[in-house]
């Protein structure tokens, strides 16, 4: 999948989410959890990379919402490898499936320890590879899971972001936060937070495209499910929520 599929991709999501309540009531609550992680800090940017249809902005209306396309929704085009925000000048950064999109997570997080002031927070919201987490992302999703591939944390000297092309490897948040297979690289930050979701209250909405497998009468009661299976997140996470902070 090239970038101009990926913006496809995009448009056709819009299409679904507007079709499906309980999907969008859902997302609601990622973005409610999402929400209440942010730093608090005032007087300084919150922004969204990749913010795909835009819709976080219910629940955090004055975040700034960017992508790598022009779309009416999207306020700026940002590259996570070079951002536009001046040194010190955010507060908080959400990446909202996004950061199993970066093929140099490093790089990224060095530009985003340049625009945070300090004690603003990069909030993660990434798929989970649970037991269930590898079946849902393995057989249910396009994207591949890419356990077994290698992480390449910077980005080579001669490499031009301008043609970076279209990545994915969904268990990447999992292998970095949770198995800690960069846990040096990562002094500059300050965990403040690493929580595994079961969300199968969203996955049995089907997602965007497949079919919805309870009616919406019954989320309450799905989300009651949700946090019985928090309690085995080793069997049952398909989400992960983390949230940085740079430290002083």
């Amino acid at each position: 999948m090239d970038l101009e599929q990926h913006d496809a991709e995009i448009q056709e999501n819009l299409a679904y989410w507007n079709k499906k309540p309980t999907l969008r009531k859902v997302y609601r609550g990622f973005h409610e959890a999402i929400g209440a992680q942010l730093s608090g800090i005032q007087g300084h940017h919150i922004a969204e990379l990749g913010s795909g249809i835009g819709n976080i902005k219910e629940v955090i209306p004055d975040c700034i919402r960017t992508d790598l396309f022009p779309n009416p929704w999207i306020d700026q085009m940002e590259s996570a490898y070079r951002l536009s925000f001046d040194n010190d000048s955010t507060s908080d950064l959400i990446l909202f499936d996004v950061f199993h999109h970066l093929r140099y997570p490093g790089r990224a997080l060095e530009e985003f320890q340049r625009v945070l002031v300090p004690g603003g927070r990069v909030i993660i919201f990434d798929p989970c590879v649970s037991w269930l987490g590898r079946l849902v992302f393995g057989i249910c999703h396009h994207e591949p899971i890419g356990l077994r591939e290698p992480i390449t944390w910077l980005s080579p000297s001669d490499w031009d972001v301008d043609k970076d092309d279209y990545y994915a490897a969904q268990g990447n948040a999992y292998r970095v936060f949770v198995k800690d297979v960069f846990e040096a690289d990562l002094n500059n930050w300050k965990r403040v937070l690493c929580r595994r979701l079961s969300a199968i209250s969203c996955v049995a909405t089907g997602g965007y495209s497949k079919p919805q497998l309870y009616p919406q009468s019954m989320l309450p009661v799905m989300r009651g499910i949700d946090s019985v299976c928090d309690l085995l997140p080793a069997v049952f996470a398909t989400r992960l929520l983390v949230v940085l902070e740079k430290k002083d």
